[in-house]
């Protein structure tokens, strides 16, 4: 079995030779390696099943959203648009138990978002659950 040191530079071979020297342990570890997975990994046919609550299995139902963000910006509130100076009382306190939670509509800017979020931040707001919609 020969070492798996590179031979010293007093052995007369030239630099390229002792770099090949060097790899080849290198070179058959990974051709070893690629064999193993090749031969111990298996491909299946058999599809993936549905996670739970996409596709088909998906309901209607609206989860519960403390904050509504349409796509035109506008924050509701229980069905009411609430500017920015009524929000505060608006929304439940600050809780880290129950963090707050913000439906966003498919086609809200990021600028609105980002908007919300600093004004959110100002009062006291450290967790949200941000909600957004599924591509359809």
């Amino acid at each position: 079995m020969s070492d798996l040191l590179p031979p010293p530079v007093t052995s007369g071979k030239s630099l390229m030779e002792r770099l090949e020297d060097a790899l080849l342990p290198l070179i058959n570890l990974v051709f070893l390696l690629l064999m193993f997975f090749i031969v111990a990994g298996q491909m299946s046919d058999t599809p993936l099943p549905d996670l739970p609550g996409t596709g088909e299995q998906a309901s209607s139902e609206q989860p519960h959203a403390d904050l509504v963000v349409t796509a035109d910006g506008d924050w509701q509130v229980e069905g009411e648009t609430i500017g920015e100076s009524s929000l505060p009382e608006a929304l439940p306190a600050p809780d880290e138990e129950s963090p707050l939670r913000i439906a966003a509509e498919q086609d809200i800017g990021m600028d609105d978002l980002e908007a919300l979020l600093r004004v959110l931040e100002e009062n006291g707001f450290e967790e949200i659950i941000l909600l957004t919609e599924p591509d359809s």
